[in-house]
């Protein structure tokens, strides 16, 4: 009996050995690479490039006062709507100590200059009378005579001018007040009644009272990159997806494209600018960002895979083809599949030839 019993003990401990053996072996042998398979199907293949830019009005004017002074009355407000030739704000004019110290020496001057000239009008005149001097002499002095006249007007208005905005020589025109130089809307209005502004001139900007923009007709105005802008030409068909409305789609057309780029943040930029074809339900605020998707080729229900499928060696694409059995997952089977290639979209490529859509093909490895 005991001697049964220590052959059976041995017979266990060599059955546990060997099968130690065999699991540390089992546990050493690397494991079947098994890759998921993809059928190629049929699909629309669309290839775009995208542009970020903003929305904005095709014709925007900032209004400046044409003399510096304070705001007494201000007549719009942002949003509002406006028409060409319409008060937009009233203006206070602060005389310039230096200007109106000039004016006025001015007109001292013309005045003296006219006195004179009117003593030697008269003093030709009388020669003239007594036949002393010819007509062309005397015309000539009443010619003078007018001129002087008109310059002491003229260094008069001035004066009203620095003092009042306008003189009584101007007519109608009156640089107080800032009227609106089309129709539109208020985008704008960065100041308030009190606000020192100073006029537009060729030394100065001038101060903006109010920006008006025509938002019937609005632009998309953004840039590209030098690699996709090759691809662009005028008359292409653009959709904008603005960032506020993520589920309105406004069609446009590319028709501007800038023939020189800028270095921004270290990269060469082209602005293009597309006009925007807004639906009637649609409401667009200037300064809008979005994306500009625009379709460089498309392919209708072509042949594709997923791009995971294909690999590139030496310049030519390949596939590989599943020759074993489907089920048979741990040995799997490939054949290589030189294959043509069409457009992508940056998921699925579109494959010309080399396979068909019973195939069976290689895609990512299975974790």
């Amino acid at each position: 009996m005991k001697k049964v019993l220590k052959t059976t003990g041995w017979v266990l401990v060599g059955i546990f050995v060997i099968y130690t053996f065999y699991f540390l072996w089992k546990q050493s042998q690397p494991a079947p690479v098994v890759y998921e398979l993809v059928t190629p199907e049929q699909r629309d293949v669309v290839q775009k490039t995208v542009a970020t830019g903003t929305l904005e009005a095709r014709t925007q004017v900032e209004l400046k006062p044409q003399i510096t002074g304070v705001i007494t009355d201000l007549r719009v407000h942002a949003g509002q709507t406006i028409k060409a030739g319409e008060l937009v704000a009233v203006i206070r004019v602060i005389p310039d100590m230096n200007q109106l110290t000039q004016a006025q020496n001015s007109v001292e001057s013309a005045r003296i200059s006219l006195e004179e000239v009117e003593r030697e009008a008269e003093r030709t005149q009388r020669l003239y009378d007594k036949g002393v001097v010819s007509k062309e002499e005397n015309e000539q002095a009443q010619n003078n005579l007018a001129s002087a006249r008109d310059r002491v007007a003229a260094a008069k208005a001035q004066v009203e001018v620095i003092t009042r905005g306008s003189s009584s020589r101007a007519g109608s025109v009156n640089t107080t007040e800032v009227r609106s130089s089309m129709n539109g809307i208020v985008l704008n209005v960065p100041v308030k009644v009190g606000t020192s502004v100073s006029g537009s001139s060729s030394f100065s900007e001038g101060t903006t009272i109010a920006t008006v923009a025509n938002m019937n007709d609005i632009i998309f105005s953004g840039n590209i990159d030098e690699t996709e802008v090759a691809k662009l030409h005028v008359g292409m068909d653009v959709t904008l997806i603005p960032g506020a409305m993520q589920d309105v789609k406004i069609p446009a057309t590319l028709d501007y494209i800038a023939p020189e780029g800028t270095m921004q943040n270290g990269a060469r930029m082209f602005e293009l600018k597309a006009t925007a074809h807004i639906p009637e339900n649609v409401a667009i605020r200037s300064g809008y960002s979005v994306n500009a998707n625009i379709t460089l080729s498309e392919a209708r229900q072509a042949l594709s895979v997923n791009e995971t499928c294909v690999e590139f060696d030496g310049g030519k694409a390949f596939v590989y083809r599943l020759t074993s059995a489907e089920d048979d997952v741990e040995n799997q089977k490939w054949e290589r599949i030189p294959v043509e290639l069409g457009i992508s979209d940056g998921v699925y490529v579109v494959v010309k030839s080399g396979i068909n859509k019973t195939d069976r093909l290689r895609g990512i490895q299975r974790m």
